[in-house]
């Protein structure tokens, strides 16, 4: 029988198993590092070569050129074409609310012109190339395609390159009807480091991006850190997380299985309930119980509930939304009868669902906010993927004679003080001449 981790905020010792529970250690593995830079090296010195002998390597396809790693355009719209009509129009009706959702993040270019004539604003323009990393073969997620491709699209990027690895030949078709939907300009049947080493440095037939977003394995995440710098990244995320606040008047069935909604991505995914009703929270424990068997992946579920899961007692939910703000989960869920009354309460979380209606699946595929979240705590100071991370911004400053000789004036002094003369005298050369 499972056992969930109970916890009270009445226990003394509470503060410190709470964090216990929270910790993740995200230490990288020594392995792996010294795997990944001997990957990325060899791709940034040999290119195409490298990139060719890895696949063969890692994913077990005979091939001899790039060529026959770049999916024609006329294969992502067969993929779309032959879906079964369901999924199709699924997948449709996703992708446009996607797009709308992110058409209301795209910033524009601003300015404003003083009254010596000086002009100053802020330039807004897309990046012109984007790389796209989205996990192949079994693992295959058609959602991150959309989530990734549509606001980099909106935002008016030039040229989106989307890696997919196909280990063994295998490919998923709605990955690349996802792919033909989004509007995806190229398409590479590689992946791992060697996928990243590829977008991050450029090779001969696959031109450097300006910024990897996706997920990926922990090789791939390796390789994200390791050519920040040379490129952007999107983040390197944490695995999932689900943070209800509930009231005691959901069904405790739709609590338990929203918990099982994030259990299932993988074993150290975590799952916590915050709950005032002591009653309730016994009968969320009897449901996961009753439950679990007929999930399919009941065992990650188990592993990720036992191991990182937890159904805590609270004062009132006040006290929840403190411990909320405290964790900073990924995606927080007010199941209560009011919970207008909670949102202003909270101040961090990648994503609010209100209301009991609101399952978070709902945002993994469809709602319209993007589901690339900040994990491990760091919704305390970073946002969803958005529009804006596929836009960049240029200052504009043009001065005036008149606003020179004020502004000159200005820096000459603080440039002096800083003790950096030739910034003061370049300042001073266009002073007005008394």
């Amino acid at each position: 029988m499972i056992a969930v981790r109970r916890l009270t905020t009445r226990d003394p010792d509470f503060t410190q198993a709470l964090a216990a529970l929270l910790a993740f250690e995200n230490a990288q593995d020594e392995g792996i590092e010294r795997a990944v830079a001997e990957i990325l090296g060899a791709v940034r010195t040999l290119g195409d070569a490298a990139v060719l002998e890895y696949t063969r390597r890692f994913d077990h396809l005979e091939v001899k050129a790039m060529v026959e790693l770049e999916l024609p355009r006329h294969e992502l719209e067969a993929a779309l074409f032959n879906l079964p009509a369901e999924q199709r129009e699924a997948l449709e009706q996703a992708a446009t609310r996607v797009a709308l959702y992110h058409q209301k993040q795209l910033a524009s270019s601003w300015e404003y012109t003083e009254a010596d004539g000086t002009r100053l604003g802020q330039k807004v323009t897309p990046l012109d190339r984007v790389g796209l990393y989205v996990p192949g073969g079994k693992a295959a997620y058609p959602s991150s395609v959309l989530m990734n491709a549509i606001p980099a699209k909106v935002a008016g990027v030039g040229e989106l390159i989307m890696v997919v690895p196909t280990p063994r030949g295998e490919k998923n078709a709605l990955v690349l009807a996802a792919a033909a939907i989004t509007g995806v300009d190229r398409v590479f049947t590689i992946g791992g480091a060697q996928a990243v080493g590829a977008l991050a440095y450029g090779t001969q037939t696959i031109p450097q991006v300006d910024k990897i977003v996706g997920p990926g394995n922990a090789y791939v995440a390796a390789a994200k850190r390791r050519v920040f710098g040379v490129v952007g990244i999107d983040m390197v995320a944490g695995p999932s997380e689900v943070l209800i606040i509930a009231d005691g008047t959901t069904d405790p069935d739709w609590v338990a299985m929203d918990l099982f909604a994030q259990a299932e991505h993988d074993e150290m995914a975590q799952s916590i309930l915050l709950c005032p009703d002591g009653r309730f929270i016994e009968k969320v424990a009897a449901s996961i119980k009753r439950l679990l068997p007929d999930m399919p992946r009941q065992d990650v579920i188990a592993a990720s509930l036992e191991g990182r899961g937890a159904l805590i007692d609270v004062r009132d939910l006040n006290e929840a939304c403190a411990i909320a703000n405290r964790i900073a989960p990924e995606h927080l869920e007010l199941s209560v009868a009011e919970p207008n009354a909670l949102v202003d309460k909270i101040r961090h979380a990648g994503a609010i669902f209100i209301g009991r209606y609101a399952s978070e699946s709902l945002g993994d595929y469809c709602a319209g906010p993007n589901h690339v979240l900040p994990t491990s705590r760091s919704a305390r100071f970073s946002s969803p993927l958005g529009v804006y991370d596929f836009q960049k911004r240029t200052s504009i400053v043009e001065v005036s004679a008149e606003g020179a000789d004020k502004l000159g004036r200005i820096a000459s002094t603080l440039a002096h003080g800083e003790g950096l003369q030739a910034h003061a005298r370049a300042a001073e050369l266009r002073l007005k001449k008394d």
